[in-house]
């Protein structure tokens, strides 16, 4: 099947390559939906980790998302738009309750996203227990994100499927900007955010509140969460600057769970027995902060070096335990950009290192609802408590050189070293200190890219990536460390291609991949949701992904863009022997194998404009035996709106949209490899939101 596919993709890229227009002038902006504001596509910046400032230029799929096209939705669920991009999925159960897959890679997490880095700025958002979460930015004071897919890990280290990296939204405007913005949608739904921002020329301040709650669709579901995010620089010259950002969340969300067939397809309201009857739910408090310098020591060399905190104080009453945590981490990262010349080559250069260590104290409780009365959580006794720690560094360097006016090479490297160490301090008859390291881990990377013509390039890379285990996934059934636990290791061979079109209004961009992970990491079940990791065997990822935007100009007043996206892929077990089952050959469960997604935004006269984003998921294999697939299924949403800024700094928008058109059943998130208790039937399935409505309107002010 992809062989079918590829030949005509790479036949339609030579006539793309040789018909171009010449380039468009630097000053062409950027379309921001959806308020269209230019009918031509311009060259859009990468982040400064890569050593390419372009995605044309870049010899990786890299996705990019605008603030416009984040901000396409309700402003409240981040996955809308992330499953918009090829290769990408975010199963979302709720708005707490996530799992983020590249190209397949973390689909198989138990719960929540790992194998994939995330950074807000130059803050981590993946903490050393491997765990990402990203949910919990508010989506108007993201600047940009970028998706990395596929391992580059010569740039941000550990994380086999790629990484996440989001821009804070810092003030632009000259002078000082005020906005306020509600929306409020189906099932109890209400956000709340109030904007201030203040530019001048030696530094900027851009601070944001926000407040979200819903009462939720399902029983037991519903959530409240609300921070304030600060970021801005100061100390602003020609050749350096100060940039600070940092954050604050509180969140309270209720747990609904997963439940079993019979419940989906009958009564997908109800939340699981257990959690419902014990009220579970997760609350905590975070805070992070970073600040980051960047200069030029000369001509031909600059630096840019951070420093970060975060903490996180979190409680988790479930029906088996009530987890209590408090975590803190901190680290630092220091970069050499420079420039210069291998006998006639021209030769850009990387160099860095990064450190990051962090760790947590606390443990577990009894959870005694079954003797409350029907009110819930009741905290009982201490059954366990422990303090756990990791850190490790990561060197780096990248080297770019220049062949040919056409062709140009790169090359890179990554060195990790990891240590932990956990302590157990209750029960005291079985307290323990145990350390563990892991070998120094080489990732290297190299890539040829070839420019056919101006706004059209071409390349093929191989590089390897790893990804560390979770702590949890370390430990043994009795929660001492289990030496034999080794990291998940791939190498990815890719090919791509990406070109700009007709006048640069056609984008378009394909990627061929295929990655062999070895010591594939498993969680085994040994209790109710309570599981533990072993390296069991081998898998194969391999696909194509490719995209397309176009701006058409039906008349002076009337814009369209329309976007398709699409992912097929081929993933399966090549080795796979879990508690003496031989799965090898075998679809990896929790992919599907083809996504599908495509969409438009049409600006119109008067101020007003529709988008519309249509998303196919196939059928998913949600066990390893592959005896249970999850359905296939079709989801439609739409929006229209006005949007008119006035000749005096005043700025207005009123907007209404509908998710799920077609009231579509569907899993919005599966449990891979459930099994029931005593039992009961396995609960595969987090039903997803039905048909649901918003509105929002906001107003600004420029002064």
């Amino acid at each position: 099947m992809l062989k079918k596919i590829i030949s005509p993709l790479f036949a339609f890229y030579t006539v793309i390559a040789f018909a171009q227009q010449p380039p468009q002038k630097a000053t062409d902006s950027i379309i921001i939906e959806p308020a269209i504001t230019a009918t031509r596509l311009s060259e859009i910046s990468i982040s400064s980790l890569h050593i390419n400032d372009s995605l044309l230029k870049a010899p990786a799929a890299i996705s990019i998302l605008t603030p416009g096209q984040i901000q396409r939705n309700d402003n409240t669920n981040i996955a809308t738009i992330l499953n918009t991009l090829p290769g990408v999925q975010m199963q979302s159960g709720a708005i707490n309750t996530n799992r983020i897959s590249i190209r397949g890679i973390g689909a198989r997490t138990t719960y929540g996203t790992n194998k994939i880095r995330a950074f807000y700025g130059s803050i981590p958002l993946t903490t050393g227990d491997s765990e990402t979460t990203i949910e919990d930015i508010d989506m108007e004071v993201i600047g940009k994100m970028e998706v990395i897919k596929g391992p580059l890990s010569s740039l941000y280290g550990a994380g086999l499927g790629g990484a996440i990296l989001i821009d804070p939204q810092y003030a632009t405007d000259p002078g000082s900007k005020a906005k306020v913005s509600a929306t409020a949608g189906s099932f109890g739904m209400l956000k709340n955010t109030v904007n201030y921002g203040y530019n001048t020329k030696s530094g900027s301040l851009n601070v944001n509140y926000h407040k979200l709650q819903n009462d939720g669709w399902r029983a037991n579901s519903s959530y409240y969460r609300e921070g304030v995010t600060l970021a801005g620089d100061a100390f602003r010259k020609e050749n350096s600057r100060l940039t600070y950002f940092g954050n604050y969340t509180y969140m309270k969300a209720y747990i609904p769970s997963s439940v079993n067939r019979e419940t989906f397809l009958n009564n997908p309201k109800a939340a699981a027995p257990t959690w419902a009857a014990s009220k579970g739910y997760e609350q905590y408090h975070t805070y992070m902060g970073g600040l980051a310098y960047d200069w030029q020591l000369a001509p031909w060399l600059k630096n840019s070096t951070s420093v970060f905190v975060n903490t996180k104080k979190n409680y988790e009453p479930r029906p088996f335990d009530i987890l209590s945590q408090n975590s803190t981490g901190y680290g630092g990262r220091t970069q050499f950009n420079g420039n210069t010349k291998i006998g006639s080559i021209n030769t850009q250069f990387i160099a860095g290192a990064e450190y990051f260590k962090d760790g947590y104290d606390g443990g577990t409780f009894e959870n005694n609802y079954q003797e409350n009365n029907g009110n819930g959580t009741l905290q009982g006794n201490r059954l366990t408590a422990n303090e756990q720690k990791r850190d490790f560094v990561n060197a780096f360097a990248q080297l770019r050189l220049e062949l040919t006016q056409k062709l140009e090479f790169q090359g890179g490297v990554n060195y990790n070293k990891t240590n932990f160490e956990l302590d157990n301090t209750f029960p005291a008859d079985a307290a323990s200190s145990e350390k563990y390291s892991y070998d120094g881990i080489w990732a290297p990377q190299a890539s040829l890219l070839f420019k056919p013509a101006e706004t059209a390039t071409v390349y093929a890379s191989i590089s390897k990536g790893f990804s560390l285990p979770a702590i949890e996934e370390t430990l043994t059934a009795d929660g001492t460390i289990n030496p034999n636990i080794k990291p998940e290791n791939g190498y990815n061979i890719e090919v791509g291609a990406k070109a700009y079109a007709f006048n640069k209004k056609l984008y378009t961009d394909v990627a061929l991949y295929r990655m062999q992970i070895t010591d594939l990491l498993v969680a085994q079940r040994v209790g109710d949701d309570q599981y533990v990791g072993v390296n069991a065997g081998k898998t194969l990822h391999m696909g194509i992904e490719a995209s397309a935007r176009y701006v058409w100009d039906i008349s002076p007043k009337w814009v369209l863009v329309p976007y398709a996206a699409a992912s097929v892929g081929q993933y399966e077990f090549k080795e796979f022997i879990n508690n003496d089952v031989d799965y090898s050959g075998n679809d990896l469960t929790g992919v599907p194998a083809t996504k599908v997604n495509g969409g438009l935004t049409l600006s119109m006269p008067l101020h007003l404009y529709c988008s519309a984003d249509y998303y196919y998921t196939g059928t998913t294999p949600i066990n390893d035996a592959n005896t249970v697939y999850n359905s296939s299924y079709n989801l439609l949403n739409a929006k229209a709106g006005w949007k008119y800024n006035t000749k005096f700094g005043l700025s207005l928008t009123i907007a209404a949209g509908i998710n799920n058109i077609t009231n579509t059943r569907y899993a919005g998130m599966v449990l891979v490899n459930a099994t029931g208790v005593n039992g009961a039937a396995p609960r595969y399935y987090y039903p997803g939101l039905p048909v649901n409505y918003y509105g929002n309107a906001g107003v600004s002010y420029l002064f």
